[in-house]
Formats: structure tokens, C-alpha cells, sequence
């Protein structure tokens, strides 16, 4: 059976709703997935991640490699039993956040902050740029050599020297027992010739193809392999990866890399790869790394993105933002401002989160996040993937009802996620 059942299509843009089928159950979509970067979504419970309608969550093989390792973590049972998940979750490969460590984050690019020292790969030359380093300590770790046989660098956690492979990334995903591996790949960043994007897109190639026999010869049974698009911000490098990654064998395929530097270039990097995916590779699933957005979410969807995964709501959270639906504030609400300290008002009515069915008030979460308090940042994580959830869910039923334009024009305008 394929990976994917379409059961609706949108006949005015790419946009499909269907299921994705995996070994830990199905995922309706379009979908996001939260992040559980470290085997837990920050401050929640699955069972509370569950409740809001997700069914699917992220697990990350760099981190869980370097801490507590897969040894343990398959030696429990896997990372599902590990972590209490029952459902299906998704692993990415862990190449971009080595590859973070040389070249810095997409938002390190997009905000112009100074990156680490770019590494230098075999030949000598200058090597470049999903969620990366998070912390001080997490960024303290540093790439040491970029070669075809793969990334060695140095270990954030305690300092020593590691090796990570296209057969490694795959053997560590093995072991964490995901329903979806991702595949090793180098992640270029936008501020990168096209000389050093094609070569470097080249060798994402290459290593594709040694992940694909690992996994044929060692992967476990029922795990899905999805390949990863790159090519930078390149329409011919761009088209020609989402070729090969389709003609691969692979079961998905991950949408990856620098999508530019800004909202218009990244949908249309995004629509090269996607229109290569039509036709005899349509059933393929289609992944989108490391975008969230509300509005970023919605042009996704119409161009024919099946699942999503994003830090940005459960980050915004633990930051003291809500999302809410007001565009011109790009969805947020910095409850750490002053004007909310006696506000009345709950985050959003209707909002079935449990701050706003308590009818918590703007004034106590303001008061709870200028306090440091952690019940505040639960209720916000709490509420933003209630928004998002609400979001992909007003989408999915659009598509399935004919309404998709009417829909995504309304979220896009400020309505509100199940206002209908």
C-alpha cells in the first residue's frame, strides 16, 4: 500500500487532503507536527498533545544521538515507549543541526546575526549552511571536517570529538524505531554561490543513495524513508533535485535547505519542487522542514505540502507569545507588554485550549509569564498548537468540501480557526 491515500484534491491550486499511513497509525492530512526534539514536547504531556489532535510528533537524531544516546533509548523499547507516544513520529536525520554548528540557523541567516566560522570540507573549500542549536551550550559545539564519507564535529554535551554518516544518521534512526527516517543531508544556506549549492545538492544525492541501501539491507521493517529536496533558492538545482529524490525509491519526500530570504521566493522555491511532483509521483508524501507560520502553513497547503513541522508555536510559548488571529501583528500576542497587564480579555474566545475554556485572563497569563512562572508557558504552548491545530484542521475540511480559496482567504484576513 502506498504511503499516502489522496482523498480530495483543490482543482484551483496543488492542495490535497488525505491520509498518510505509517507502522504507528495513520496522520490525517494536511498536517503539522510538533516538535518533541528531545523525546518531549517542552512542558507537556503526550496525552495533552494528543487531546488538542495531533497525531503525529518529531523526534530529532542529532540531540537524541548525543543525549541519552539510541543505545539506551532502543535498549527501553524505542523512542515511541521511551516517551510515552503512541503514535507516529517522524525523525529528522540530524544534518541540519550539524550543519548548523559551521554555518549558523535560517534565522541566524534571515536576521543577519553572526554566524560561527564556516568549516572547511576535504578539498578545502569553504562549506555552508531544520530546528538547530537552541541554547548557548547547544551552539558551543563545532564542525571539524565536512567529507564525502561524512560530518565530524564536536560535541555540544560534552566535548568530544563525533562522526556522524549518511549510514550512521540512518542506523541511530534505526534504533530510535521512528515510523518516518529522514535522510542525511548537507544543508546549504542562502548566502551561498550556485557554484558551492549544485555541488553541495550533489553530494545530498549520493548520500541519499547510501541511506537507501542501509535501509534496504538494515532499516527496520514498516519505517518509511522520505528524500530531501535541496538546491537552494535555484530553480533549474531545485527541479532537478525534487527529480532525483522522486526517481530514488524513496518512500516521501522532505522539502529542505535555504527557501530564501523572503515569504514570495520561499513559495516559489517551494512550487519548483512541488510541480516535479506531480504526475507518476503524485502518492509521495511531501514534507516541508522547518516551516510553521500561519500564513507560511496556508500557502503551503495550496501548494500541495502534506505535513509540516515547525519550533515556532511551541517556542513562541515558552516566550511568553500567543498566537491569535490578527495579521498585521504576524499571529502573535506579546503578553509581556504592558498593555495587557489588566486585561480582562481571555487569549480567544472559542479557543478550546485550557486557558481559554477556563476564561483565563490576558492580565493573569501577562502576570504568569513576567514571573517566570512555568504554568504560564504551558498554557501558552498549550494554546499555540491549539491554534495551529485548528488552523491545518479548517484547511483539511476545506479542501474535502470544495471551499479552499474561500477558507484561506478568510485565516489569511484574520478569521479566527473554527469560525467557519
Amino acid at each position: 500500500m502506498a504511503a499516502l491515500t489522496i482523498a480530495a484534491r483543490d482543482p484551483r491550486s496543488l492542495a490535497r487532503a488525505g491520509v498518510l499511513h505509517t507502522a504507528h497509525g495513520d496522520v490525517r492530512t494536511p498536517a503539522f507536527v510538533p516538535l518533541a526534539t528531545k523525546a518531549t514536547i517542552r512542558g507537556l504531556l503526550p496525552e495533552e498533545v494528543a487531546r488538542l489532535g495531533y497525531e503525529m510528533v518529531l523526534g530529532n537524531t542529532f540531540h537524541l544521538h548525543l543525549r541519552p544516546g539510541e543505545e539506551l533509548i532502543e535498549r527501553l523499547g524505542g523512542l515511541h515507549r521511551f516517551m510515552d507516544w503512541g503514535g507516529p513520529i517522524i525523525t529528522d536525520s540530524g544534518g541540519f543541526q550539524v550543519f548548523s554548528m559551521g554555518h549558523g540557523t535560517v534565522a541566524d541567516e534571515i536576521k543577519a546575526r553572526p554566524s560561527p566560522r564556516s568549516p572547511r570540507d576535504a578539498q578545502g573549500r569553504a562549506a555552508q549552511d531544520r530546528e538547530g542549536p537552541d541554547t548557548a551550550r547547544e551552539r558551543s559545539g563545532a564542525i571539524l571536517e565536512i567529507s564525502e564519507d561524512g560530518v565530524r564535529f564536536r560535541s555540544y554535551v560534552d566535548g568530544r570529538e563525533r562522526f556522524l554518516s549518511p549510514e550512521g544518521s540512518m542506523a541511530v534512526q534505526a534504533a530510535l524505531g521512528s515510523d518516518v527516517a529522514l535522510v542525511f543531508d548537507e544543508c546549504t544556506p542562502f548566502h551561498v554561490d550556485r557554484d558551492y549549492t549544485a555541488r553541495s545538492t550533489e553530494r545530498t544525492h549520493r548520500w541519499l543513495q547510501r541511506c537507501l541501501r542501509w535501509h534496504a539491507a538494515h532499516g527496520p521493517a514498516g519505517q518509511l524513508v522520505y528524500g530531501i529536496v535541496q538546491g537552494g533558492v535555484y530553480e533549474d538545482l531545485r527541479r532537478a533535485s525534487a527529480r532525483v529524490v522522486a526517481a530514488s525509491g524513496c518512500d516521501g519526500v522532505a522539502i529542505g535547505g535555504s527557501l530564501g530570504s523572503e515569504k514570495a521566493q520561499m513559495y516559489e522555491v517551494v512550487r519548483f519542487a512541488a510541480e516535479e511532483l506531480g504526475g507518476v509521483h503524485e502518492a509521495l508524501p511531501r514534507h516541508l522542514l522547518g516551516i510553521g507560520e500561519v500564513d507560511d502553513l496556508i500557502a503551503g497547503v495550496e501548494l500541495g505540502i502534506d505535513t509540516f513541522d515547525c519550533a515556532m508555536p511551541t517556542r513562541l510559548g515558552r516566550h511568553g507569545t500567543a498566537l491569535v488571529p490578527d495579521p498585521e501583528a504576524r499571529w502573535r500576542l506579546d503578553l509581556v507588554k504592558s498593555r495587557w497587564r489588566e486585561s480582562p480579555e481571555p487569549l480567544l474566545e472559542g479557543c478550546s485550549c485550557p486557558a481559554c475554556t477556563r476564561g483565563l485572563s490576558r492580565a493573569y497569563l501577562s502576570y504568569l509569564v513576567r514571573a517566570g512562572e512555568l504554568t504560564g508557558m504551558r498554557l501558552l504552548t498549550l494554546h499555540n498548537l491549539a491554534f495551529i491545530a485548528g488552523v491545518m484542521a479548517d484547511l483539511r475540511g476545506a479542501i474535502v468540501d470544495g471551499r479552499l480559496p474561500e477558507v484561506a482567504a478568510a485565516l489569511r484576513a484574520g478569521a479566527a480557526p473554527g469560525s467557519g
